[in-house]
């Protein structure tokens, strides 16, 4: 049976086997707000895949490149603000394509991109 990746569905004692972590890491790493897994009627912890592959990432953060959970926290804020402007860039692009495609911008007007995002200021 194949699950959806946000469908929450493991058991906090297989996350931790699948892992190789204690269960009281994947606690601790909820009381620091780093993960926020379903739970069910029971109030048991169900992980997603989704969740599976954050926990992941927060072990190489921690483990290999020996950030802190603060820092991990401001990592992962970090990435979803990418995450998120990249999304909306890349809806924008396709709005700008689909009206390129349209002609709905009349020939006179020409869409203004900026070459770079840095201004040279000399002072004498």
């Amino acid at each position: 049976m194949i699950h959806q990746y946000d469908e929450p569905v493991y058991l906090i004692s297989i996350v931790a086997k699948i892992l190789d972590i204690h269960p009281q890491t994947l606690r601790q790493y909820e009381r620091e707000n780093l993960i926020c897994p379903s739970r069910s009627n029971g109030r048991i912890r169900l992980y997603s895949q989704r969740d599976i592959d954050k926990i992941k990432l927060i072990l190489r953060l921690t483990r290999e490149l020996g950030v802190n959970l603060a820092g991990v926290d401001i990592i992962l804020r970090l990435k979803e603000n990418v995450d998120d402007m990249e999304a909306e860039i890349a809806e924008l692009r396709h709005k700008v394509a689909r009206a390129q495609n349209n002609h709905s911008v009349s020939p006179d007007k020409a869409l203004v991109t900026k070459k770079s995002i840095y201004e040279m200021i000399i002072f004498k």
